[in-house]
């Protein structure tokens, strides 16, 4: 586990923008179950690439006309229960920390995983994420 004083500017960077934290299983199910419409789950991490690439990318793309109805981030590493029940909801994913899951009427639609992210750029990660806002929101 990080220390949460280390956390929180990383938290922060998505919560500033709209994103709701989910911090137990309870809350993931909350957000996945109940949903209609399209949610984005964003699993948020200590690593390079969630700084300069993915949480820069997704807040670019929700700049796009069509975003999805709800915007929900978990933490790897600090938030293991909820981490572990979102990453439950992308199988058949593997593990992956950063990423960004869309789902629509709770089923997973498109996915971002670290390796897309890691030496990509912020352009093509909100590229990426656009193209599927437009076609699943």
């Amino acid at each position: 586990m990080y220390p949460e004083k280390l956390v929180v500017p990383m938290r922060e960077d998505l919560t500033s923008v709209g994103f709701t934290e989910l911090k137990s299983a309870k809350e993931v199910d909350e957000a996945l179950q109940n949903s209609s419409g399209t949610t984005m789950v964003v699993i948020n991490s200590v690593c390079g690439c969630a700084a300069g690439m993915a949480r820069p990318g997704i807040k670019l793309a929700l700049q796009n006309a069509k975003v999805p109805h709800s915007i929900t981030t978990v933490f790897a590493g600090v938030d293991t229960e909820a981490t572990e029940r979102a990453r439950s909801y992308m199988v058949p994913y593997p593990p992956s920390s950063p990423a960004v899951a869309l789902f629509k009427d709770g089923k997973l639609v498109h996915m971002v995983e670290r390796h897309s992210i890691e030496g990509s750029t912020v352009q093509h990660i909100a590229d990426n994420l656009v193209g599927a806002f437009n076609e699943h929101c």
